[in-house]
């Protein structure tokens, strides 16, 4: 699986005047998983990246297993704008996935209202970080498992299993490069999201 995207918008939308709420949104995961990929697909405005040529300086501290074809890497964040409808709009935050970069994602979360928790079954270990973060604030989030190939077909019961994650947090399957498929991601979240609000509305 590549990093290419595809169904990319003919033209980058400008923000509609009807806009009325703006959410923040996270996209958290490992090294590799395709935090950048998502931004870019999905974005409706040139997505701001912060990436740089791996060197020889992170070897024996990054752990590249499985992404070794990898050369580029976020150092900061990546940044990008999608409308879901002409009053709603989320502004798309993508984490930095290697560990020494790690230290940046409790400053991401503030204001947060949701995150998207993106995993690659190849390299499942790299995601407990990212949950434990997202518990320990309280952020709601939903799980997408971004297939690669050669990741094994994992069924979606497996890896929630895996993850020990309890049933009411949404998991669905994506691929990263194509924007429908992202576009679907968030508003599975947007519905979590929903969901919880009203639940506690009607608690008493």
């Amino acid at each position: 699986m590549g990093s290419a995207t595809s169904e990319l918008p003919a033209r980058r939308t400008p923000l509609a005047d009807a806009a009325e709420t703006g959410l923040k949104i996270v996209v958290v995961g490992g090294f590799g998983v395709g935090k950048t990929t998502m931004v870019r697909s999905v974005s409706e405005i040139r997505p701001l990246n912060t990436e740089e040529v791996m060197t020889q300086a992170g070897v024996g501290i990054d752990e590249t297993t499985g992404v070794q074809e990898k050369t580029t890497t976020t150092v900061a964040f990546d940044f990008g704008r999608i409308s879901l409808t002409e009053r709603m709009v989320l502004y798309l935050f993508g984490a930095p996935g290697q560990e020494r970069f790690w230290f940046l994602w409790d400053r991401l979360f503030s204001g947060t209202l949701g995150a998207v928790v993106l995993v690659d079954t190849r390299r499942m270990d790299d995601s407990w970080y990212a949950i434990d973060r997202l518990e320990h604030h309280g952020t709601p989030f939903v799980v997408a498992v971004n297939r690669f190939d050669g990741g094994g077909r994992h069924s979606l019961d497996e890896i929630r299993q895996a993850l020990a994650l309890p049933e009411h947090v949404p998991m669905i399957d994506c691929d990263a490069r194509v924007r429908s498929s992202v576009k679907h991601v968030l508003i599975t979240l947007v519905d979590h999201l929903y969901d919880m609000a009203l639940a506690q509305e009607r608690t008493p």
